[in-house]
């Protein structure tokens, strides 16, 4: 068994630093000194920033996980097992999912094995897992989640294909949920409903499954339509652009993706490195998501993308989808500034808010007062012709009477 592993991490097809697995299953990942001397060098993330707006370049060694940072670029959930299986590694042991995944990470990073090491066979040691085998049978798709999704290819009939390789795919296509009936159906109203909103909303649709092909084995059927939304990490070319989520400017494991901040912080994060006009778009997402009654907008639900590879600007809207019919007395997935409940977020809230996060508190006032008057408009002209379901429909008109800004006075 080798004591030590290396895996090149690259960025825009650039080597910038290496992930290192030594003895007792630690990881540590350490910039290489071209990028630290580069004074143009692109951004890797805002935590590798230190209060001084310097490149922090020492890094503590992380026991069977990777740092957060590169943990938040791997699949959660049933995508994590099903690929996991698929490769023969334990769920839990991040570098060699990454080893076998990271050709299609998430943004422009790239990790692959240096000098074209091996496939390592202690790659798999827990008790169920098969020997490890080589990759050139698994599907390598690594689009962060917990919802079965796969990155997918639109062929010139205008159909989607899931491509063999699992790498560079133009779309993701999410399959329906196996807890909850109608998501793809939710996720695309919702999706819609903030384009009819001039929100950034990438191209999306709704398409039957049976026209999706090249679907992997064992994939179960839950539904069938899937939510198929165009991957905003990826130009037109092919070209690779840097995004990265809020759990990884936090530093924050998935698994608290539901703690350690709250909207106020990431509010100010868009406000200290972004625009003006990326402030008045982060405020029109939170009062939208909070009229749906989306419970899941979780930290690696907003993220930041990086259109000149050096300055930050938030990124498209993903992952907008109502779950108070799913979850009776559901609430915001993180605090709003003090509280979390939907019928809390009143003028009082979003006042702390503004004042914690250093935003102009009138900016933030108006703008909420004139997306949740646009919303009740255009939700009273628009929901009977969406194709979400009728509890869908019925969940939302019960929660919008409860809502401080439905009676708001612009």
């Amino acid at each position: 068994m080798a004591d030590v592993s290396v895996l090149n991490v690259q960025l825009y097809g650039q080597p910038i630093g290496t992930l290192t697995r030594v003895a007792g299953d630690r990881s540590l990942f350490a910039f290489n000194e071209d990028y630290i001397n580069d004074p143009d060098r692109p951004t890797l993330g805002l935590s590798f920033k230190d209060e001084f707006g310097e490149l922090r370049t020492d890094f503590r060694p992380v026991q069977k996980q990777v740092m957060p940072f590169f943990s938040n670029l791997l699949p959660e959930g049933h995508l994590r097992k099903y690929l996991a299986e698929k490769a023969g590694v334990n769920i839990e042991r991040e570098f060699f999912l990454l080893w076998a995944l990271g050709q299609d990470l998430p943004g422009a990073i790239t990790i692959i094995p240096a000098d074209g090491e091996q496939w390592p066979p202690e790659a798999a040691d827990a008790e169920g897992f098969r020997e490890a085998q080589p990759k050139e049978n698994m599907m390598r798709f690594s689009l962060a989640g917990v919802q079965l999704k796969f990155s997918a290819i639109e062929s010139a009939s205008g159909g989607l294909t899931i491509p063999a390789t699992g790498v560079g795919g133009d779309w993701i296509v999410k399959l329906p949920s196996r807890e909850y009936m109608g998501v793809p159906e939710n996720e695309f109203s919702m999706m819609r409903l903030a384009s009819l909103l001039d929100m950034d909303v990438p191209k999306i649709d709704l398409v039957d499954i049976d026209s999706i092909a090249g679907l992997p084995d064992g994939t179960e059927r839950f539904g069938s339509k899937a939510f198929v939304i165009e991957r905003f990490d990826r130009s037109p070319n092919g070209e690779r652009i840097h995004i990265e989520d809020f759990a990884q400017v936090f530093g924050v494991y998935s698994e608290n993706k539901y703690k350690k901040a709250s909207m106020r912080n990431i509010a100010a994060v868009v406000a200290s490195e972004s625009s003006d006009g990326d402030v008045r778009e982060f405020i029109r997402r939170l009062v939208f998501n909070t009229m749906i009654g989306n419970g899941d907008m979780h930290l690696k639900n907003w993220s930041l993308i990086y259109p000149d590879r050096r300055n930050a600007a938030l990124a498209p809207a993903y992952d907008f989808v109502s779950t108070v019919p799913y979850i009776k007395g559901d609430s915001f997935a993180l605090n709003y500034s003090r509280v979390r409940d939907f019928a809390a977020f009143d003028e009082d809230e979003m006042s702390h808010l503004a004042a914690k996060a250093a935003l102009p508190e009138k900016m933030v006032l108006d703008v909420a007062r004139e997306t949740a008057s646009d919303f009740a408009s255009l939700w009273k002209r628009e929901k009977d012709a969406l194709p979400m379901l009728d509890d869908v429909k019925a969940a939302i008109d019960e929660l919008l009477p409860t809502l401080p800004l439905m009676n708001a006075k612009s």
